[in-house]
C-alpha cells in the first residue's frame, strides 16, 4: 500500500489532538474507517504501534507521543515555509 505520509501525519496529529477517530473524521472531511486506515498504514510504514485502542479508549505509545511531537513541529515547519512564499 503507498501511502502519503504528510497526509497520513496530520490525520494522525488531528487523531491526536481530538481525542479520537470519530471526533477526527470531521474535522479532516473524511469518513472514520478511513482516518483508521490512514493511521494503520502509518503504523505499517513504520513497522511500530502509535497507538493502543480499545472500543471505548486511545492512548499514545511511547513511540507513539514522540512521533506526534516531531509531527507538530514538522507540520509548522512545511507551514512556515510555504507561509514565507506567499506573495504578499
Amino acid at each position: 500500500m503507498s501511502i502519503d505520509l504528510l497526509q497520513a501525519m496530520k490525520v494522525y496529529v488531528c487523531v491526536i489532538e481530538s481525542g479520537s477517530f470519530s471526533r477526527a473524521a470531521p474535522l479532516l472531511q473524511l469518513q472514520r474507517p478511513a482516518v483508521s486506515k490512514i493511521v494503520q498504514g502509518l503504523e505499517s510504514h513504520l513497522g511500530i504501534r502509535l497507538l493502543n485502542r480499545t472500543t471505548r479508549k486511545m492512548s499514545l505509545t511511547a513511540e507513539g507521543k514522540v512521533f506526534y511531537e516531531h509531527s507538530i513541529t514538522l507540520l509548522r515547519d512545511i507551514e512556515n515555509t510555504f507561509n514565507l512564499l506567499k506573495p504578499e
